[in-house]
């Protein structure tokens, strides 16, 4: 056993004396996920009770912002897990257990609707918050987090060097993608809204997670992470259909139009897309989490179909289609797809 981890059962067997109002001796802790980032997560079963262990070790994670925003969410009734005891020192948080019933177990047509509407609910009630004290995604954000399509997804794996006139040619996407970000309502965004974040409660309602970089920016940004997830894709049909669902009971939609929102909605996915893209290949040769490479497909379809839709991004997606995508298809991480997979509609 690991320093850390011993560090870890002592405290929890502490956590555990104290909330129970009785000496704990021993638990059993039993590890359930990681995510992407350095946090771990364990179930603890201390008798008939269980509860989840946060691990972020400090020297990489941070867990105060989570700790912050957990309880200013909860006072607003977001249904995030209570925090039952903490040390922010050492990186450990023992947390209300909301299961194992993730949102996209057992998601299909005849469950999707129930489930987007739940979630799409839950989605309305952080954005009806006021302002907190969050950081601004603001045109520097927005640009680090696209810097890691060139960085990490086209420089470090697919090995395609930028000449001057790509150079320039992706600088322009990226400008006309941040000022659609900053020109649409702004509200609290959760950044990471999808369908492995959500879990279904018991009580009918959607329990949110990984919230910890929550930040103030645009409206479509959370809508974006849960109907282009990229982990289960939907015909676009559908996915107008919820978005104009969603715009419809939005508080700001009289000043807002719905083709308005349409677009801010697309061109926001493009830019999670391009973020995501090379997130999940720092990921892989960083990290070591490789299976994070096979959701790239489907990310980078995404990517292609939003930029066909626009007179705007005409020249990217052309780029996109014969400079980028024949070095996609050549990875060998990939090489199980179909040539169907690419067709873009």
């Amino acid at each position: 056993m690991s320093e850390r981890q011993q560090a870890l059962q002592k405290w929890v067997v502490k956590a555990l004396s104290s909330i129970q109002g009785q000496s704990v001796v021993s638990a059993d802790i039993t590890m359930i996920a990681g995510d992407a980032s350095f946090r771990s997560y364990y179930r603890v079963t201390s008798g008939a009770q269980t509860f989840v262990l946060m691990d972020a070790p400090p020297e990489h994670e941070d867990c105060l912002p989570f700790v912050k925003i957990a309880s200013a969410w909860i006072e607003a009734d977001i249904r995030v897990p209570r925090i039952l005891a903490r040390d922010v020192d050492l990186g450990f948080l023992l947390l209300e257990d909301f299961g194992d019933h993730l949102l996209g177990i057992g998601l299909n047509a005849e469950t999707v609707e129930d489930r987007y509407g739940l979630a799409m609910q839950e989605l309305h009630r952080i954005q009806s918050m006021s302002a907190q004290d969050l950081p601004l995604y603001d045109a520097a954000l927005l640009t680090r987090e696209m810097s890691l399509f060139r960085d990490w997804f086209l420089s470090s794996w697919l090995q395609i060097n930028l000449n001057s006139q790509e150079e320039a040619l992706l600088t322009e996407v990226e400008t006309k993608l941040i000022q659609s970000a900053l020109q649409q309502p702004q509200v609290v965004v959760h950044r990471d809204f999808h369908s492995r974040n959500l879990m279904l409660l018991p009580e009918w309602r959607i329990g949110v997670i990984d919230f910890q970089d929550a930040v103030i920016g645009g409206a479509t940004y959370d809508l974006v992470s849960l109907l282009r997830d990229s982990y289960v894709h939907w015909p676009e049909t559908k996915v107008a259909t919820w978005v104009r669902d969603f715009h419809r009971h939005s508080p700001w939609s009289d000043d807002c139009s719905y083709e308005d929102f349409k677009q801010y909605f697309d061109w926001m996915g493009m830019q999670r897309q391009l973020k995501v893209c090379g997130i999940f290949v720092r990921l892989c040769q960083r990290d070591g989490k490789a299976a994070y490479l096979q959701d790239i497909p489907l990310t980078f379809r995404n990517l292609l179909q939003s930029a066909a839709r626009y007179p705007e991004f005409v020249d990217f997606y052309h780029w996109l289609e014969q400079r980028v995508r024949p070095e996609l298809i050549k990875r060998p991480e990939l090489s199980t797809l179909s040539a169907d997979f690419w067709t873009v509609s």
